[in-house]
């Protein structure tokens, strides 16, 4: 269970406002010729690192472990909650249609109206400018109001809005757990309960040759959590008994307790890829071939990145731009075995396109 908060030491000591103006996001990828720019960008080194860093983090970890729980990772949770409880408050409309509830777009107006306060309640007082900025990537992280679907693409902005507030200094090196396991583990609940609320439709989805009509991370940095792990193996998945007795310690297993319910008939028809990856004879090889899949089918992909109002200019960093002219309050690094990818000072750094093989499938580390 997650218990005390971290030790004294101000998130306020570790930059400072003066150095620095904020501005809105807009989006910068639009077309195919904008990844190159992207690649080579401080914001996608930083938002790989991110990931990489908390994959790392939490390796052989159960959701149920002892961690701290600092302030801003309280009011992050409280903020989700709040989101949860306008669920209830806003129930789905009678309509011809079965999926897109149209009352996700009431509920939607309600977060595009209160964002900005909801963010301001989270940080600092000295960083409350940020605030409008931050909101932006919470407002993308919960679906599109339009067209009432989810995707990777929205779960990234919530990736990259937990990003933006480490390096501002609002979550430090000491929270990492508690990023995954009770901020991030809270979003997805949230995010479920939207998906069944509402029905809403999967976004970029690839249908039975994606890993999730809806989700990603959970897989990789789930996958992480069961290395090593002396019993359990990537073929146990697939047994029902399993997943209903370790579901409540790994993120893997939840997400796989989530399709059985969503999703009726064999799980080798209606899950493909996932049934391929029970083949796998080791999780740390399911982590690897996760984190390269990631690449090449979401953080490479136009048509994901294009929900994301993420800025490709080399010198700035995602939307807080804090790598020209802040010294950055955490630094991520992190290593990937075999995937020939290494991210060093991701913050700090250049930003020089990272290297990594193309992924092939599952096929090739069986």
């Amino acid at each position: 269970m997650a218990e005390s908060e971290r030790q004294t030491g101000s998130s306020e000591e570790a930059v400072s406002p003066l150095q620095h103006s904020f501005m809105i996001p807009k989006k910068e990828i639009n077309m195919v010729s904008d990844m190159a720019k992207w690649k080579r960008s401080q914001a996608y080194a930083d938002y790989i690192g991110f990931i990489l860093t908390l994959n790392e983090g939490i390796k052989g970890k159960k959701l149920t472990c002892e961690y701290r729980v600092s302030e801003p990772v309280k009011k992050l949770v409280d903020l989700l909650n709040t989101l949860d409880r306008w669920i209830d408050e806003t129930p789905p409309v009678d309509q011809p249609s079965r999926f897109g509830n149209k009352a996700f777009r009431t509920w939607y107006a309600k977060l595009d109206q209160e964002a900005e306060h909801l963010v301001a309640e989270v940080i600092p007082k000295h960083l409350v400018e940020a605030a409008p900025e931050a909101a932006v990537y919470l407002k993308e992280s919960v679906g599109n109001s339009t067209r009432i679907d989810y995707g990777t693409g929205h779960e990234a902005a919530f990736a990259a809005f937990l990003c933006c507030l480490c390096k501002i200094g609002v979550l430090r090196v000491d929270d990492q757990l508690a990023i995954v396991f009770k901020v991030f583990n809270r979003y997805l609940e949230v995010m479920r309960k939207l998906q069944k609320t509402y029905r809403m439709e999967p976004a970029g989805s690839q249908g039975v040759w994606g890993l999730d009509d809806f989700q990603f991370l959970p897989f990789i940095w789930g996958s992480s959590q069961l290395i090593d792990h002396p019993n359990l193996e990537p073929r146990h998945f697939v047994d029902e008994r399993v997943v209903n007795e370790n579901h409540k310690d790994y993120m893997f297993l939840e997400c796989i307790l989530f399709i059985t319910e969503m999703k009726t008939g064999p799980f080798a028809e209606h899950s493909n890829q996932l049934w391929n990856i029970s083949a796998v004879p080791s999780w740390s090889k399911v982590n690897q071939g996760l984190i390269r899949m990631y690449k090449a089918e979401c953080v490479f992909m136009v048509n994901i990145l294009q929900s994301l109002h993420a800025s490709t200019r080399d010198v700035s960093a995602w939307i807080l731009q804090v790598g020209r002219v802040w010294k950055p309050a955490v630094h991520f690094s992190s290593t990937v075995e075999s995937a020939e990818t290494s991210i060093a000072h991701v913050i700090s750094g250049a930003g020089e396109e990272l290297k990594t093989p193309p992924f092939s499938g599952f096929s090739a580390i069986l």
